[in-house]
Protein backbone atom coordinates (compact mmCIF):
# COMPACT_ATOMS: atom_id res chain seq x y z
CA UNK A 1 0.00 0.00 0.00
CA UNK A 2 1.30 3.37 -0.78
CA UNK A 3 0.77 6.38 1.30
CA UNK A 4 0.63 9.83 0.01
CA UNK A 5 3.28 12.01 2.19
CA UNK A 6 1.50 15.56 1.19
CA UNK A 7 -0.36 17.82 3.52
CA UNK A 8 -3.30 17.09 2.58
CA UNK A 9 -2.92 12.69 1.93
CA UNK A 10 -1.47 13.36 5.81
CA UNK A 11 -4.82 14.83 6.53
CA UNK A 12 -6.71 12.54 4.31
CA UNK A 13 -5.16 9.36 5.58
CA UNK A 14 -5.51 10.46 9.59
CA UNK A 15 -8.00 8.27 12.10
CA UNK A 16 -11.25 10.63 12.09
CA UNK A 17 -10.04 11.97 15.46
CA UNK A 18 -6.76 13.19 14.11
CA UNK A 19 -8.81 14.68 11.68
CA UNK A 20 -11.26 16.59 13.78
CA UNK A 21 -8.53 17.57 15.78
CA UNK A 22 -6.81 19.11 12.84
CA UNK A 23 -10.33 20.89 11.49
CA UNK A 24 -10.74 22.04 15.06
CA UNK A 25 -6.83 23.52 15.37
CA UNK A 26 -7.39 25.35 11.30
CA UNK A 27 -10.36 26.79 11.90
CA UNK A 28 -9.31 28.23 15.46
CA UNK A 29 -6.25 29.39 13.74
CA UNK A 30 -8.21 30.92 10.38
CA UNK A 31 -10.17 32.99 13.14
CA UNK A 32 -7.22 34.00 15.00
CA UNK A 33 -5.86 35.67 12.03
CA UNK A 34 -8.96 37.18 11.53
CA UNK A 35 -9.05 38.50 15.17
CA UNK A 36 -5.43 39.86 14.44
CA UNK A 37 -6.05 41.58 11.67
CA UNK A 38 -8.99 43.31 13.08
CA UNK A 39 -7.40 44.54 15.97
CA UNK A 40 -4.08 45.22 14.19
CA UNK A 41 -6.15 48.04 12.23
CA UNK A 42 -8.56 48.83 15.21
CA UNK A 43 -5.20 49.94 17.46
CA UNK A 44 -3.92 51.51 14.02
CA UNK A 45 -6.72 53.73 13.87
CA UNK A 46 -6.87 54.33 17.86
CA UNK A 47 -3.35 56.08 17.94
CA UNK A 48 -4.16 58.28 14.88
CA UNK A 49 -7.73 59.38 16.29
CA UNK A 50 -6.13 59.72 19.75
CA UNK A 51 -2.93 62.06 18.00
CA UNK A 52 -6.03 64.16 16.23
CA UNK A 53 -8.39 64.47 19.27
CA UNK A 54 -5.30 65.89 21.45
CA UNK A 55 -4.05 68.15 18.80
CA UNK A 56 -7.12 69.47 18.36
CA UNK A 57 -7.88 69.72 22.09
CA UNK A 58 -5.15 70.95 23.14
CA UNK A 59 -5.23 73.76 20.47
CA UNK A 60 -6.68 76.20 22.30
CA UNK A 61 -10.56 75.58 21.08
CA UNK A 62 -13.39 75.78 23.44
CA UNK A 63 -14.74 72.96 25.10
CA UNK A 64 -18.20 74.12 24.43
CA UNK A 65 -17.34 74.69 20.61
CA UNK A 66 -15.64 70.83 20.66
CA UNK A 67 -18.44 69.14 22.32
CA UNK A 68 -20.71 70.25 19.87
CA UNK A 69 -18.32 68.44 17.28
CA UNK A 70 -18.45 65.57 18.99
CA UNK A 71 -21.70 64.40 20.81
CA UNK A 72 -23.64 63.77 18.31
CA UNK A 73 -21.14 61.22 16.67
CA UNK A 74 -19.75 57.71 17.58
CA UNK A 75 -16.44 58.39 19.54
CA UNK A 76 -13.99 56.25 20.47
CA UNK A 77 -10.50 56.63 22.78
CA UNK A 78 -9.96 59.84 24.00
CA UNK A 79 -13.32 61.43 22.46
CA UNK A 80 -15.29 59.23 24.45
CA UNK A 81 -13.77 60.39 27.84
CA UNK A 82 -14.23 64.12 26.65
CA UNK A 83 -17.56 63.85 25.59
CA UNK A 84 -19.04 62.05 28.65
CA UNK A 85 -17.28 64.04 30.79
CA UNK A 86 -18.93 67.29 29.55
CA UNK A 87 -21.87 65.24 29.00
CA UNK A 88 -22.40 65.80 32.71
CA UNK A 89 -20.27 68.92 33.29
CA UNK A 90 -23.98 70.09 30.89
CA UNK A 91 -26.34 68.25 32.71
CA UNK A 92 -25.17 69.51 36.28
CA UNK A 93 -25.52 73.17 34.68
CA UNK A 94 -28.34 72.35 32.84
CA UNK A 95 -31.40 73.14 35.78
CA UNK A 96 -30.96 69.53 36.86
CA UNK A 97 -30.92 70.71 40.04
CA UNK A 98 -27.71 68.43 40.77
CA UNK A 99 -25.40 70.20 43.09
CA UNK A 100 -21.99 71.61 41.74
CA UNK A 101 -19.85 71.19 44.97
CA UNK A 102 -19.96 67.84 44.13
CA UNK A 103 -19.57 67.46 40.50
CA UNK A 104 -16.21 67.13 40.22
CA UNK A 105 -16.81 63.35 42.05
CA UNK A 106 -19.31 62.17 39.29
CA UNK A 107 -17.04 63.73 36.61
CA UNK A 108 -14.15 61.37 38.03
CA UNK A 109 -16.96 58.60 38.17
CA UNK A 110 -18.25 58.90 34.43
CA UNK A 111 -14.51 59.09 33.56
CA UNK A 112 -13.81 55.97 35.09
CA UNK A 113 -16.67 54.04 33.69
CA UNK A 114 -16.00 55.13 30.16
CA UNK A 115 -12.05 54.24 30.61
CA UNK A 116 -13.31 50.71 31.68
CA UNK A 117 -15.92 50.32 28.63
CA UNK A 118 -13.02 51.71 26.41
CA UNK A 119 -10.85 49.16 27.81
CA UNK A 120 -13.25 46.05 27.51
CA UNK A 121 -13.81 46.92 24.01
CA UNK A 122 -10.19 46.74 22.96
CA UNK A 123 -10.19 43.42 25.07
CA UNK A 124 -13.07 41.61 23.57
CA UNK A 125 -11.62 38.48 21.98
CA UNK A 126 -8.26 38.41 23.07
CA UNK A 127 -9.61 36.22 25.52
CA UNK A 128 -9.97 33.66 22.08
CA UNK A 129 -6.21 34.24 21.37
CA UNK A 130 -4.88 33.27 24.83
CA UNK A 131 -6.94 30.06 24.10
CA UNK A 132 -5.65 29.15 21.06
CA UNK A 133 -2.37 30.16 22.80
CA UNK A 134 -2.57 27.80 26.09
CA UNK A 135 -4.48 25.09 24.09
CA UNK A 136 -3.45 24.89 20.74
CA UNK A 137 -0.73 22.67 21.32
CA UNK A 138 -2.32 20.31 23.79
CA UNK A 139 -5.17 19.83 21.04
CA UNK A 140 -2.54 19.03 18.78
CA UNK A 141 -0.63 16.89 20.96
CA UNK A 142 -4.03 14.91 22.09
CA UNK A 143 -4.35 14.15 17.97
CA UNK A 144 -0.64 13.32 17.78
CA UNK A 145 -0.90 10.69 20.88
CA UNK A 146 -4.59 9.21 19.18
CA UNK A 147 -2.85 9.02 15.54
CA UNK A 148 0.76 7.24 17.09
CA UNK A 149 -1.92 5.03 19.18
CA UNK A 150 -3.91 3.77 16.03
CA UNK A 151 -0.50 3.46 14.33
CA UNK A 152 0.83 0.86 16.83
CA UNK A 153 -2.36 -0.56 16.70
CA UNK A 154 -2.12 -1.34 13.00
CA UNK A 155 1.48 -2.12 12.99
CA UNK A 156 0.20 -4.75 15.96
CA UNK A 157 -2.15 -5.85 13.48
CA UNK A 158 0.06 -6.20 10.56
CA UNK A 159 2.73 -7.51 12.35
CA UNK A 160 5.47 -5.43 10.25
CA UNK A 161 7.47 -3.24 11.80
CA UNK A 162 9.31 -1.94 8.84
CA UNK A 163 10.03 1.57 8.77
CA UNK A 164 7.56 1.85 5.44
CA UNK A 165 5.06 0.62 7.84
CA UNK A 166 5.85 3.40 10.40
CA UNK A 167 6.57 6.40 9.00
CA UNK A 168 3.61 7.36 7.53
CA UNK A 169 1.34 6.88 10.44
CA UNK A 170 3.80 8.38 12.49
CA UNK A 171 4.06 11.13 9.73
CA UNK A 172 0.14 11.32 10.19
CA UNK A 173 -0.07 11.82 14.23
CA UNK A 174 3.02 14.17 13.88
CA UNK A 175 1.57 16.35 11.27
CA UNK A 176 -1.55 17.39 14.16
CA UNK A 177 1.03 18.54 16.34
CA UNK A 178 2.57 21.02 13.85
CA UNK A 179 -0.72 22.68 13.57
CA UNK A 180 -1.13 22.76 16.95
CA UNK A 181 1.59 25.10 16.88
CA UNK A 182 1.16 26.60 13.65
CA UNK A 183 -2.39 27.71 15.39
CA UNK A 184 -0.85 28.66 19.39
CA UNK A 185 2.56 30.38 18.35
CA UNK A 186 0.77 33.84 16.60
CA UNK A 187 -1.88 33.67 18.91
CA UNK A 188 0.46 33.92 21.83
CA UNK A 189 2.75 36.73 19.89
CA UNK A 190 -0.08 38.62 18.79
CA UNK A 191 -2.06 38.05 22.84
CA UNK A 192 0.97 39.47 23.89
CA UNK A 193 1.46 42.58 21.56
CA UNK A 194 -2.16 43.24 21.84
CA UNK A 195 -2.28 43.24 25.65
CA UNK A 196 1.11 45.50 25.70
CA UNK A 197 -1.30 47.96 23.06
CA UNK A 198 -4.60 48.32 25.29
CA UNK A 199 -2.40 48.75 28.49
CA UNK A 200 -0.49 51.85 26.58
CA UNK A 201 -4.11 53.17 25.68
CA UNK A 202 -5.40 52.79 29.41
CA UNK A 203 -2.49 54.25 30.24
CA UNK A 204 -3.01 57.26 27.82
CA UNK A 205 -6.50 57.48 28.09
CA UNK A 206 -6.30 58.05 32.29
CA UNK A 207 -3.45 60.40 31.53
CA UNK A 208 -6.06 62.64 29.80
CA UNK A 209 -8.75 62.03 32.37
CA UNK A 210 -6.59 63.14 34.46
CA UNK A 211 -5.85 66.42 33.36
CA UNK A 212 -9.34 66.98 31.90
CA UNK A 213 -10.85 66.59 35.53
CA UNK A 214 -8.68 68.86 36.74
CA UNK A 215 -9.56 71.83 34.22
CA UNK A 216 -12.88 70.97 34.57
CA UNK A 217 -12.44 71.44 38.11
CA UNK A 218 -10.38 74.39 38.35
CA UNK A 219 -14.01 75.82 36.41
CA UNK A 220 -15.93 74.38 39.24
CA UNK A 221 -13.92 76.35 41.80
CA UNK A 222 -13.98 79.49 39.50
CA UNK A 223 -18.28 79.37 38.80
CA UNK A 224 -18.43 78.69 43.07
CA UNK A 225 -16.08 81.70 43.64
CA UNK A 226 -17.61 83.94 41.29
CA UNK A 227 -21.38 82.84 42.95
CA UNK A 228 -20.51 82.93 46.35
Amino acid sequence: MTHDLSLWGLFWQAHIVVKLVMIGLVAASVYSWAIIIDKTLLFRRLHRAMDRFEEVFWSGRSLEELYRSLEERPTTGLASVFVAAMREWKRSFGGTGRSVASLPARIDKVLDVTIQREVERLESRLIFLASVGSAGPYLGLFGTVWGVMTSFVAIAASQNTSLAVVAPGIAEALFATAIGLVAAIPAVIAYNKFQAEVAKAQIRLEGFADEFSAILARQVDERLAAAA
